[in-house]
């Protein structure tokens, strides 16, 4: 009795069907985590601020207001600032001298370092009564040195500060990348035609990263909406929550057990970050 071999055609739509299968069954894993950990806690929260009444209680509390114009500062003045300063510095740490290499290994170390050890120790720097800077400035000049984080304009631009600081090596390297991803070929060619060092950024460097500036620009905007380790661990959105942003809004009510509205402040900010996620797709989509 001979066997009856399959047919050539079926031996590989049946061996297709079994890594669809596998293929499908290892994607499980993936899903239940997205599912329980991104998809059900933002679709709680948004059930949580469904009523309307939460986002009236949120307009009639007058530390809102102050809140949001803290938000606009801060993500029109920090975020563009430090960007600006970080497309310098990719101009030069783009350099080959030793020396600069050895610098920049120092200058990555605020990204690289963790930030509760990093801002609380500024904080504790910063201290009017025992602080290292204000307890220099006493025995060098007999003077007391000023309130810094008591008073809300300053507290709150030294919370810009703290975040330039941390955030700075990151995007510096990103647009590193982005400058030795042009021909070198192009730079000799200028400098032959006796360019400066500014048309040489004019004309070859910013036209070659303009299009990495603003999509990093656009993304750090969306990482500093969410983030409150700058403003929360300096200032605690002190003085008399004067400088609290939107991502540290949300902490104050829930220390003061306002679930409803600390969910509220967090779906406000979603007209500030869809327009700003659209429009970084499409971007990236050209």
């Amino acid at each position: 009795m001979t066997a009856t071999a399959l047919p050539a055609a079926e031996r590989p739509k049946s061996r297709t069907s079994t890594w669809t299968f596998w293929g499908r069954l290892l994607l499980v894993p993936y899903v239940l985590v997205f599912l329980v950990f991104v998809l059900f806690p933002v679709g709680y929260g948004l059930w949580l601020a469904r009523d309307p009444q939460n986002y009236v209680k949120l307009a009639e509390d007058p530390i809102f207001f102050r809140t949001v114009v803290n938000t606009v500062i801060f993500l029109l003045v920090a975020v563009n600032l430090k960007m600006v300063i970080a497309l310098g510095l990719s101009g030069f740490f783009v350099q080959t001298r030793w020396w600069i290499k050895a610098l920049s290994l120092v200058f990555i170390l605020p990204w690289a370092v963790p930030s509760i050890p990093t801002i609380l120790s500024v904080r504790f720097m910063l201290n009017p009564e025992w602080g290292v800077i204000n307890s220099t400035y006493f025995s060098m000049t007999g003077l007391d040195g000023p309130n810094w984080l008591n008073e809300p304009t300053l507290a709150l631009c030294l919370s810009m500060l703290m975040h330039i600081w941390k955030s700075l090596p990151f995007w510096t390297v990103i647009l590193i990348a982005g400058r030795l991803a042009i021909p070198t070929e192009q730079y000799e060619a200028a400098s032959v035609d006796g360019a400066t060092r500014w048309q040489k950024f004019r004309f070859i460097s910013w036209p070659a990263m303009r299009d990495l500036y603003l999509t990093c620009t656009l993304l750090s905007m969306i990482w500093t909406l969410g983030d409150f380790n700058s403003v929360y661990l300096l200032t605690g959105g002190g003085p008399a929550d004067l400088t609290h942003v939107l991502a540290t809004l949300g902490i104050r009510y829930l220390r003061l057990d306002q679930i409803e509205l600390a969910m509220a402040s967090i779906v406000v900010a979603l007209p500030l970050v869809l327009p700003m996620v659209g429009v970084m797709m499409k971007r990236l989509s050209k």
